[in-house]
């Protein structure tokens, strides 16, 4: 595996240091290690061990800079033939992604800080996966910056156990008192409150001693605390030890270690190093801290800006001997079972692998409800090539039900193209979420301009779809939309073809529950009929917008009395909501009184209806494609569209449709008094029907068209 991390400099610090830590372990077990930082002291440690620096500004926040960084970081990239690029800090963080966007290389971020909500922030949360040291984190960059939380990896940082020796309790020194900070000296940590403690402290602990290790990045504040050490008289008793290298060294010296910080931040590597140290801990109770120190138990905490607070708890250890032993005990233990480096670097590895081996996947099918259900076959097949993968599907609102309880899809991405997710705001809104799911495969099924927009627009490295001229540019893989006479199954086939994803089973599926079976069976219970007595399906119409879909009323009760009076059978009409007054009146004109199960039922709930039909009679229309997922023949009737672009393959389904000039014309209204449609006879739908009423059906295993000419 080549790994490449990416961070603004290496000089001393916890992040330098974890970085240092994971080479280490990635060189010792035969990886390729890569670093490139602004440079620092701890490079020499890197060029140590065998892992390849390359010095470059990619800390510095300059506009023109970071294009120049990009791709330099790309070029570094090919060269190593990197496998996945790790960013530790914001700067660095959008230079990796840009260039892992370029040579289509995994992208993994660790949050190593508690980030104000800034644009310049949101990288962090772009990775693969985002690696964060605590539950305050998880919680932060999910809540803060959207991060789904399956995204989110906690791993807590590590401490070189073997570095940090255990310094048994017999040897504390007997004569003075040692308090210590180990951090940047930055206004976020607290020094002022430290020293004002340390002022509390030294009117009752005699011969005490208070050093602060660590680099001041902006001298203006360091040299403010100078002035407050000389205006409190602490002169002779706080010590600046400077950027110290050897924090082993520096912590044999302490008798306690103070963590100040004011603000909530990732975590508290120093407070991990004392623990290992032996030496007990007092830290305010912010951030990840809560997450390493238990109160009384592996340290103690104070609250956050009270110097008066932090001094009693510093006292308490001083005269408590044997709370000062348990602590430094316990904190020994603590540490080794949970921030071992050894599980730090192992864990990450972990995580490497995955991003490695898991494909993150979407697939987008915005469209009707049976369109969502003529791409079941796809995701079948994408889930037997994917089979670690997490797969998601774009779906509308009206087709969300359909995917209830789907083994092949971990979970569905819901749009409202009507409502929230409408127009140009809606389209940025969406974009915006796919993003954050961070995916690395699209297939686009739907292929229009909406959805080429927001497969570019969610970052995916690879997106596959039709070169149907609409944004379809906007697609890396691309196939010719030349084959427009496959049956619309076959026809995503193809694009799936191009992911090298073989899909031959064409069957459709549904997954409805008890529940949904329970239903359908009162509704024909409280109408009276049993299953077996036989009953039969008419679905009224296609849809109010086509009307040219629809077979005639008139045509629909005419033929329920047919039905009725030869083979003793009641026919159940179904449709929307919006079909139910129009079903009211079809069995209002026919003498046999069919059940009207029009806007009673779910989209799953009518699966289960259908699924007891002897047959199903239905126009161009989504249930004629529940029909054949749930196994029951059908008869279709076709007017204005092609059945050989949109019936799925079934078993046991009759296609009827006239032969006319005009016919198919794709238009929802017509001049000729639907003649398409009309001109199939109540006696030739009843004629095809009656196999199937027969108790024992002629048709199996087969598929029959019959196309009456004109």
């Amino acid at each position: 595996m080549n790994i490449l991390q990416i961070l603004p400099s290496l000089d001393v610090g916890g992040v330098e240091t974890g970085t240092v830590d994971l080479a280490r372990y990635l060189v010792g077990h035969g990886h390729k290690t890569v670093v490139v930082s602004g440079g620092g002291r701890l490079v020499r440690q890197l060029d140590a061990m065998g892992a390849v620096h390359y010095s470059l500004p990619v800390g510095k926040k300059d506009i023109f800079t970071f294009f120049g960084m990009a791709r330099a970081v790309a070029d570094i990239i090919r060269k190593h033939d990197i496998d996945i690029v790790h960013a530790r800090s914001r700067v660095p963080a959008m230079i990796a992604f840009w260039a892992c966007r370029m040579t289509g290389t995994v992208f993994i971020t660790t949050a190593h800080g508690y980030y104000k909500k800034h644009p310049l922030s949101e990288v962090m949360g772009w990775g693969k996966y985002v690696i964060v040291a605590s539950n305050i984190m998880a919680k932060h960059m999910v809540s803060n910056f959207g991060v789904p939380f399956e995204r989110i990896r906690l791993i807590p940082r590590g401490v070189d156990m073997e570095a940090f020796t255990y310094r048994e309790t017999s040897t504390h020194k007997a004569q003075g008192f040692t308090v210590g900070m180990v951090s940047r000296i930055t206004p976020l940590k607290g020094h002022a409150d430290f020293i004002k403690a340390v002022a509390v402290l030294n009117r009752q602990i005699p011969r005490l001693r208070a050093v602060i290790a660590g680099s001041a990045p902006k001298e203006k504040y360091k040299e403010d605390l100078e002035l407050l050490i000389r205006r409190l008289g602490l002169a002779g008793t706080v010590e600046f030890l400077g950027s110290r290298e050897d924090v082993p060294a520096v912590m044999k010296e302490l008798d306690v270690l103070v963590s100040a910080t004011v603000t909530p931040e990732a975590f508290g590597r120093s407070i991990v190093e004392a623990q290992a140290s032996g030496v007990p801990v007092v830290a305010t109770r912010v951030g990840g801290v809560v997450d390493i120190v238990e109160d009384g138990k592996t340290g103690l905490l104070c609250e956050a800006g009270d110097p008066k607070g932090m001094a009693q708890k510093i006292l308490a250890l001083y005269k408590d001997r044997k709370l000062w032993e348990e602590l430094a005990v316990d904190g020994r233990k603590r540490a080794e079972e949970e921030f071992e480096v050894g599980k730090m670097t192992a864990r990450t590895m972990a995580v490497y692998e995955e991003a490695l081996k898991v494909a993150r996947v979407l697939v987008i099918k915005m469209s009707a409800v049976g369109d969502v259900i003529l791409a079941v076959p796809s995701l079948r097949a994408i889930r037997r090539k994917f089979k670690d993968a997490v797969i998601k599907v774009l779906v509308g609102l009206q087709s969300r039900e359909i995917l209830d309880r789907c083994p092949y899809a971990d979970d569905r991405i819901v749009c409202d193209l009507k409502g929230r997710d409408k127009g140009l705001k809606g389209l940025l809104r969406l974009a915006q979420a796919l993003r954050k799911e961070n995916f690395d495969i699209v297939i686009d099924l739907q292929n229009n301009r909406r959805s080429h927009l927001l497969a570019f627009m969610s970052f995916a490295l690879a997106r596959y779809g039709y070169d149907n001229g609409k944004f379809s540019r906007l697609l890396n893989r691309r196939i010719k939309n030349d084959a427009p006479y496959l049956n619309p199954v076959e026809h995503q086939f193809r694009v799936l073809k191009m992911a090298g994803i073989k899909a031959q089973d064409e069957g459709l599926e549904l997954w409805p529950s008890a529940a949904d079976e329970k239903h359908a069976l009162d509704l024909l219970k409280e109408n009276w009929v049993t299953i077996s007595q036989g009953v039969v399906g008419i679905h009224v119409r296609a849809s109010s917008r086509w009307a040219t879909k629809n077979w005639p009323a008139e045509y629909i009760a005419d033929l329920s009395d047919r039905i009725a009076s030869e083979f003793n059978m009641r026919v159940v009409l179904t449709g929307s909501k919006e079909d139910e007054a129009l079903a009211q009146a079809i069995a209002r004109r026919a003498r046999s009184k069919p059940i009207v199960a029009a806007g009673r039922t779910s989209l799953l709930e009518l699966a289960c209806l259908i699924r007891h039909f002897k047959v199903f009679l239905t126009p161009d229309s989504a249930p004629m494609h529940i029909a054949a997922a749930v196994g029951t023949p059908f008869i279709a009737l076709f007017g204005p569209t092609d059945p050989s672009r949109h019936v799925a393959p079934a078993e046991r389904c009759i296609v009827m449709k006239k032969g006319l000039d005009c016919s198919p014309c794709y238009k929802p209204s017509c001049s000729r008094e639907h003649k398409c449609m009309r001109k199939i006879t109540v006696s030739e739908v009843f004629g095809a029907m009656k196999p199937f009423l027969a108790k024992e059906p002629e048709h199996k295993n087969e598929s029959t068209a019959v196309n009456n000419p004109s």
